[in-house]
């Protein structure tokens, strides 16, 4: 996830100019309030910088408030005992850093900070929103927390304030989206509460907790604090949310999480509706969640359990609609999926029965996309690996027409997996006069000198495989062909055996 959006604060002041409301409070403060019935004490230096801020929020276009005279006058009336003073300058910092985020010193972050720490809920409110404001700058994300400003951040999470709450949330989010950070909000105690917002009853609450939850799954040593903090089961729960942010949150994080072993294995004792879940999130109408879920479920599909449940569940039939996507990452998600699924020798029948074999051949030829093109051969592959009768659909789909036509042209990954396919089809015995006829021959040979090992070994696998039990061996004494790859008798010899 990147940056949060920091909208709690919107709507304080409804449709009041909060410019206008700073001012408001500024104004009583420097002379009398508007009834007369009180005039608040203030020390010379606060009056002061009162009637200098005053000044400069009517110049405020033309003002850096973040050095100088102006960051000197707010400061004054941070550090201040005066509430009213602590509010107008919480209030001018969220407003000033809405309009203009950059780089900035510790001058100015310490002051925001100190205000985080202020017993009053409209403090904390506004500057933890100025707080996140400036921590979308990447250069502040690293000063913040390197100023401390994660534990104030903390408590504001467990405040019983909601606007509270989600602007410190959203705080945390967009610090977590900083490498170094990482693992120093990791090891602060702040995915305790997280975890326990992200079940808010506020969605916005909820979008900012999932989302820096997500933030957190990038490392193994992040993805195991957050199992500790019992993070698990709410993103799986809040996989059902109405919410199209949350489901996309919780899936992208649940899918990181599901990378390592160790968690698939959690994952299989402790959530049986993941599964079921994420298939049904693969009919969302948002391309980004659809995406994720076919990521999750390749990702849980590098266990044979899950292998098979994805099948169980009727994964097959959304994967193959997403095959046929003409949104990319779609495609992309969904042919990873099924390679992985195809693994198992019971999901080969199901996974061909189902009309997954034209649109993989189909796919042999995005010649723009290698990773498309393995994820789609070795699949086609994997399908043709444990029958004849599989080897046989697959031979009429066009796989083998299609690798012949494209073999000399695609990269050298492509080329590996497509010469491992034609292997695999060649130890049908039905099948080899009908491989030799099409053609391949004349593509092996010269892949045999190709300069990838696997490649040459693939294909002397293949010419090693259609070479047994032929009968006739004519097609491989070709005294036509470039002397660099004919075969004398001794190597028709050796490929005999």
């Amino acid at each position: 996830m990147g940056n949060a959006c920091l909208s709690c604060l919107t709507g304080i002041f409804a449709s009041i100019d909060r410019w206008c409301h700073v001012s408001d409070l500024l104004a009583p403060i420097k002379g009398r309030s508007r009834d007369g019935l009180y005039e608040p004490i203030l020390a010379d230096n606060e009056r002061e910088a009162v009637a200098d801020l005053l000044q400069y929020l009517e110049n405020r276009t033309e003002t850096d408030f973040f050095d100088g005279e102006p960051l000197q006058a707010l400061s004054t009336l941070v550090y201040s005992d005066n509430v009213d003073l602590q509010r107008s300058a919480s209030l001018t910092f969220a407003e000033i850093t809405e309009r203009d985020v950059r780089e900035v010193d510790r001058n100015t972050l310490e002051p925001i900070l100190f205000l985080l720490q202020s017993p009053d809920i409209e403090v904390q409110r506004a500057a933890s929103a100025a707080l996140g404001n400036l921590a979308v700058n990447t250069e502040n994300k690293v000063s913040i927390v390197e100023l401390g400003g994660l534990a104030p951040l903390i408590r504001q999470m467990m405040s019983q304030n909601v606007e509270v709450q989600c602007n410190a949330v959203g705080c945390i989010t967009n610090l977590a989206t900083h490498e170094e950070n990482k693992s120093k909000i990791a090891r602060s105690g702040a995915l305790g509460p997280l975890t326990r917002l992200a079940k808010s009853k506020d969605m916005r609450v909820q979008r900012n907790a999932t989302g820096a939850l997500l933030n957190m799954t990038h490392s193994d040593e992040n993805r195991q604090q957050l199992v500790i903090a019992g993070a698990i089961p709410v993103l799986v729960q809040l996989l059902s949310s109405p919410d199209v942010d949350v489901q996309y949150y919780c899936t992208t994080a649940l899918s990181n999480i599901a990378v390592d072993s160790a968690n698939r294995k959690r994952l299989a004792q402790s959530e049986p509706r993941l599964v079921q879940s994420l298939v049904q999130l693969m009919d969302s109408s948002t391309p980004k969640v659809q995406c994720q879920a076919a990521l999750a479920l390749r990702n849980l599909a590098s266990d044979e359990k899950y292998q098979l449940e994805i099948v169980r569940a009727r994964g097959l039939p959304p994967l193959l609609r997403l095959l046929q996507s003409s949104y990319l990452p779609l495609v992309l998600s969904a042919v990873a999926c099924i390679r992985n699924i195809s693994i198992h020798p019971h999901n080969e029948s199901p996974i061909i029965e189902a009309g997954f074999l034209k649109p993989l051949v189909e796919l042999l030829g995005s010649i723009d996309n290698e990773e498309i093109q393995c994820h789609a051969i070795s699949t086609l592959r994997n399908l043709a690996a444990s029958s004849d009768r599989n080897k046989e659909l697959v031979l009429q789909a066009g796989a083998v027409q299609k690798c012949k036509e494209l073999v000399m042209q695609v990269p050298l990954s492509v080329q590996s997996e497509m010469t491992a396919a034609i292997a695999v089809l060649a130890l049908s015995d039905e099948l080899k006069p009908h491989l030799l006829k099409l053609g391949v021959f004349d593509v092996l040979i010269p892949l045999t000198a190709s300069d990838s090992i696997e490649v040459q070994g693939n294909s002397a696998a293949a010419l090693g495989n259609l070479s047994s039990k032929i009968g006739d061996y004519s097609i491989f004494w070709r005294p036509d062909l470039p002397a660099y790859c004919c075969l004398d008798a001794a190597a028709v010899i050796g490929i005999r055996r």
